[in-house]
């Protein structure tokens, strides 16, 4: 519903979609042009069936929801949170919005995919912040008389069975809201795992895969490096638990989450160094974790490959279901 990522850029000067960003003297942007994807709830036969609806009018941000047409049954919920560095992509962006309706088939789920605020019109922790508004709704919804819920969630949501889910930045995302849920009731919504796939970590001292990124054709250092300075708060750098939260964030505050959490990487990724670091991070302050990280690839494949794809939903199926 929002209008992130659809700005028409000037002409680029890169085929890579991050360095077609344009940092205007105001302290703006100009994105590139994303093809922008309509729900899907009035084509007649989707195999998806999708739809908007408003979270938090005031911040214009809202949430796509992704129901697969055959469904009679309870469904578990994924609230996926998409990636783009803090700054591109909505939830009706192309790439993300038929990733999320391949979600919603092949995980058999009710999937919610949030579009959130992007910097640097909207710093970090906004995005943070919004994930967490995202929670709280469906807590409501979840306490809420079956006649006071969302037409769809009352007929298919299990609310004990609810996921947090993200890619790269969204992945970030995931964590964070891990993290503060820990201190709130969101009874009667029962959190049953994290998915944290591919996460946007950063850092001050560079890792080796940062360093042999230069040239990487997803996620190349320049990009990286220009996407954190836009979305770190002003004055901070990527040593800010926002974004380096291995080096930043105290353990006992990482003990907090209590859900399952699979972390997925690509050996190819330029961030694969940070993940590993994470994931002992992680391991350390006792979070009960499935780690993937050896898999092939690039930064955010299954995006573009099928193949890569289908192999993604079956490792998320398998965690589901443990």
């Amino acid at each position: 519903m929002g209008d992130h990522g659809i700005e028409c850029s000037a002409k680029p000067n890169s085929t890579n979609l991050f360095l077609q960003i344009i940092e205007n003297p105001d302290g703006s942007i100009t994105r590139p042009f994303v093809p922008q994807i309509p729900p899907s709830d009035l084509i007649d036969g989707a195999d998806v069936r999708s739809r908007d609806i408003p979270l938090n009018p005031s911040l214009k941000t809202s949430l796509r929801l992704y129901l697969p047409s055959s469904s009679l049954q309870k469904l578990p919920i994924i609230l996926f949170f998409h990636g783009g560095g803090f700054i591109l992509f909505n939830s009706s962006s192309a790439p993300y919005h038929f990733f999320c309706e391949q979600m919603a088939q092949s995980l058999s789920a009710l999937v919610l995919s949030l579009d959130y605020r992007l910097a640097p019109d909207h710093r970090l922790p906004a995005a943070y912040d919004d994930a967490l508004d995202a929670i709280l709704w469906l807590r409501a919804q979840a306490a809420a008389d079956s006649s006071a819920r969302d037409s769809w969630l009352a007929s298919h949501a299990d609310f004990e069975r609810f996921f947090i889910a993200g890619s790269s930045s969204g992945a970030n995302m995931a964590f964070h809201a891990a993290i503060r849920i820990a201190d709130l009731d969101i009874q009667p919504l029962k959190i049953a795992g994290v998915l944290l796939n591919q996460p946007y970590l950063g850092g001050q001292e560079r890792t080796k895969s940062e360093a042999d990124s230069e040239n990487d054709v997803i996620l190349p250092l320049r990009a990286s490096d220009m996407m954190w300075r836009l979305a770190l708060p002003l004055g901070a750098d990527r040593d800010h638990e926002y974004s380096n939260p291995a080096a930043a964030m105290c353990v006992s505050k990482i003990s907090k989450i209590r859900a399952r959490c699979l972390i997925k990487g690509r050996r190819g990724d330029p961030l694969i160094d940070r993940q590993r670091q994470f994931v002992k991070v992680m391991e350390a302050a006792g979070v009960r974790v499935v780690v993937q990280l050896e898999d092939e690839g690039i930064h955010a494949i299954e995006l573009f490959d099928p193949a890569a794809a289908e192999a993604f939903f079956v490792a998320v199926k398998e965690f589901i279901n443990a």
